[in-house]
Protein backbone atom coordinates (compact mmCIF):
# COMPACT_ATOMS: atom_id res chain seq x y z
CA UNK A 1 0.00 0.00 0.00
CA UNK A 2 1.52 3.38 -1.05
CA UNK A 3 1.76 6.14 1.47
CA UNK A 4 0.17 9.29 0.82
CA UNK A 5 2.05 12.28 0.19
CA UNK A 6 2.46 14.73 3.07
CA UNK A 7 2.46 18.48 2.53
CA UNK A 8 5.14 19.84 5.11
CA UNK A 9 4.19 22.42 7.58
CA UNK A 10 6.35 25.23 8.92
CA UNK A 11 5.90 23.96 12.25
CA UNK A 12 6.69 20.40 11.69
CA UNK A 13 9.56 21.28 9.46
CA UNK A 14 10.96 23.58 12.43
CA UNK A 15 10.46 20.53 14.84
CA UNK A 16 12.11 18.23 12.30
CA UNK A 17 15.38 20.57 12.22
CA UNK A 18 15.48 20.95 16.00
CA UNK A 19 15.57 17.33 16.40
CA UNK A 20 18.00 16.54 14.02
CA UNK A 21 20.12 19.23 15.77
CA UNK A 22 20.02 17.74 18.91
CA UNK A 23 20.57 14.37 17.85
CA UNK A 24 23.88 15.55 15.90
CA UNK A 25 25.00 17.72 18.97
CA UNK A 26 24.13 14.94 21.20
CA UNK A 27 25.24 11.64 19.13
CA UNK A 28 28.64 13.88 18.76
CA UNK A 29 28.13 13.27 14.87
CA UNK A 30 29.02 15.00 11.50
CA UNK A 31 25.66 14.59 10.13
CA UNK A 32 22.23 13.98 10.58
CA UNK A 33 19.28 14.49 7.71
CA UNK A 34 16.46 13.01 6.57
CA UNK A 35 15.51 11.33 3.49
CA UNK A 36 12.13 10.62 2.08
CA UNK A 37 12.14 6.70 0.48
CA UNK A 38 12.33 8.34 -2.56
CA UNK A 39 15.83 9.72 -2.45
CA UNK A 40 14.38 13.43 -1.43
CA UNK A 41 16.49 15.32 1.12
CA UNK A 42 14.12 16.59 3.58
CA UNK A 43 16.17 17.86 6.15
CA UNK A 44 20.04 18.54 7.43
CA UNK A 45 22.00 19.52 9.98
CA UNK A 46 25.85 19.63 10.17
CA UNK A 47 28.54 20.27 7.71
CA UNK A 48 27.53 19.22 4.50
CA UNK A 49 30.69 20.94 2.53
CA UNK A 50 32.07 18.65 0.16
CA UNK A 51 29.22 16.38 0.31
CA UNK A 52 27.07 15.79 -2.77
CA UNK A 53 23.49 16.09 -0.55
CA UNK A 54 21.57 14.92 -4.04
CA UNK A 55 23.43 11.85 -4.84
CA UNK A 56 23.98 10.99 -0.74
CA UNK A 57 19.81 10.93 -0.12
CA UNK A 58 19.08 9.15 -3.67
CA UNK A 59 21.96 6.49 -2.73
CA UNK A 60 20.71 5.61 0.96
CA UNK A 61 17.07 5.49 -0.51
CA UNK A 62 18.65 2.84 -2.92
CA UNK A 63 20.46 1.36 0.19
CA UNK A 64 17.04 1.07 1.90
CA UNK A 65 15.19 -0.46 -1.02
CA UNK A 66 17.81 -2.87 -1.62
CA UNK A 67 17.96 -3.92 1.83
CA UNK A 68 14.37 -4.43 2.03
CA UNK A 69 14.81 -6.93 -0.87
CA UNK A 70 17.31 -8.97 0.76
CA UNK A 71 15.50 -8.98 4.05
CA UNK A 72 12.31 -10.43 2.02
CA UNK A 73 14.82 -13.25 0.17
CA UNK A 74 15.53 -14.51 3.46
CA UNK A 75 11.38 -14.33 5.39
CA UNK A 76 12.14 -10.94 7.26
CA UNK A 77 10.57 -8.36 7.02
CA UNK A 78 12.80 -5.71 6.82
CA UNK A 79 16.08 -4.53 8.25
CA UNK A 80 14.89 -1.50 9.98
CA UNK A 81 18.85 -0.63 11.12
CA UNK A 82 21.75 -0.34 8.33
CA UNK A 83 25.19 0.25 9.07
CA UNK A 84 28.12 0.42 7.09
CA UNK A 85 31.50 1.15 9.11
CA UNK A 86 34.59 2.57 6.64
CA UNK A 87 38.21 3.74 7.73
CA UNK A 88 37.73 7.40 8.54
CA UNK A 89 33.39 7.42 8.76
CA UNK A 90 30.66 5.53 9.44
CA UNK A 91 26.95 5.80 8.27
CA UNK A 92 24.18 4.99 10.44
CA UNK A 93 20.58 4.32 8.82
CA UNK A 94 17.20 4.03 9.89
CA UNK A 95 13.95 3.77 9.33
CA UNK A 96 10.96 5.98 10.41
CA UNK A 97 7.82 5.48 10.54
CA UNK A 98 8.23 3.39 7.62
CA UNK A 99 8.12 6.77 6.09
CA UNK A 100 11.66 8.32 5.86
CA UNK A 101 15.09 7.59 6.18
CA UNK A 102 17.59 8.95 9.07
CA UNK A 103 21.26 8.95 8.47
CA UNK A 104 23.61 9.83 10.94
CA UNK A 105 27.14 10.19 9.46
CA UNK A 106 29.65 9.97 12.29
CA UNK A 107 33.57 9.15 12.95
CA UNK A 108 35.90 8.32 15.85
CA UNK A 109 34.86 10.99 18.29
CA UNK A 110 31.55 9.25 18.56
CA UNK A 111 30.29 5.64 18.93
CA UNK A 112 28.08 3.01 17.56
CA UNK A 113 26.68 2.83 20.85
CA UNK A 114 25.92 6.39 21.49
CA UNK A 115 24.79 7.15 17.92
CA UNK A 116 21.97 3.86 18.48
CA UNK A 117 21.35 5.42 21.51
CA UNK A 118 20.73 9.29 20.13
CA UNK A 119 18.62 7.66 17.38
CA UNK A 120 16.41 5.80 19.23
CA UNK A 121 15.13 8.66 21.01
CA UNK A 122 15.36 11.25 17.90
CA UNK A 123 13.13 8.36 15.83
CA UNK A 124 10.47 8.76 18.69
CA UNK A 125 10.11 12.47 18.38
CA UNK A 126 10.26 12.17 14.47
CA UNK A 127 7.40 9.63 14.25
CA UNK A 128 5.23 11.97 16.47
CA UNK A 129 6.07 15.03 14.08
CA UNK A 130 5.47 13.08 11.26
CA UNK A 131 2.08 11.54 12.85
CA UNK A 132 0.74 14.73 13.09
CA UNK A 133 1.95 16.11 9.01
CA UNK A 134 0.01 12.95 8.46
CA UNK A 135 -3.30 14.24 10.44
CA UNK A 136 -3.06 17.78 9.06
CA UNK A 137 -2.60 16.58 5.29
CA UNK A 138 -5.47 14.08 6.10
CA UNK A 139 -7.25 16.96 7.25
CA UNK A 140 -6.28 19.19 4.22
CA UNK A 141 -7.44 16.30 1.72
CA UNK A 142 -10.75 16.48 3.28
CA UNK A 143 -11.43 20.23 3.12
CA UNK A 144 -10.24 20.39 -0.06
CA UNK A 145 -12.37 17.56 -1.21
CA UNK A 146 -15.34 18.88 -0.02
CA UNK A 147 -14.88 22.34 -1.40
CA UNK A 148 -14.59 20.90 -4.73
CA UNK A 149 -17.76 18.25 -4.21
CA UNK A 150 -20.50 20.42 -3.51
CA UNK A 151 -20.76 22.92 -6.70
CA UNK A 152 -20.26 20.14 -8.88
CA UNK A 153 -22.39 17.63 -6.99
CA UNK A 154 -25.63 18.15 -8.74
CA UNK A 155 -24.90 19.11 -12.39
CA UNK A 156 -26.75 16.65 -14.12
CA UNK A 157 -26.05 15.13 -17.98
CA UNK A 158 -29.04 16.95 -18.96
CA UNK A 159 -27.43 20.83 -17.63
CA UNK A 160 -24.40 19.35 -19.32
CA UNK A 161 -26.57 18.54 -22.53
CA UNK A 162 -28.30 21.75 -22.28
CA UNK A 163 -25.28 23.66 -22.24
CA UNK A 164 -24.16 22.71 -25.55
CA UNK A 165 -27.63 22.68 -27.85
CA UNK A 166 -29.03 25.30 -29.96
Amino acid sequence: MASPDLVMYEEEYQQIKDTLQRLQVDSNSKIVFLVDKNGQQIAVHGDMRGVDATSLASLTAGNVAATDGLAKLIGEKEFSILFHEGERDNIHISLVAQRVILVVIFDDRSSLGLVRLRVKKASAELEKTFEVLLRKSEEERGNMSSRFDSPFAEITDEDIDSLFSE
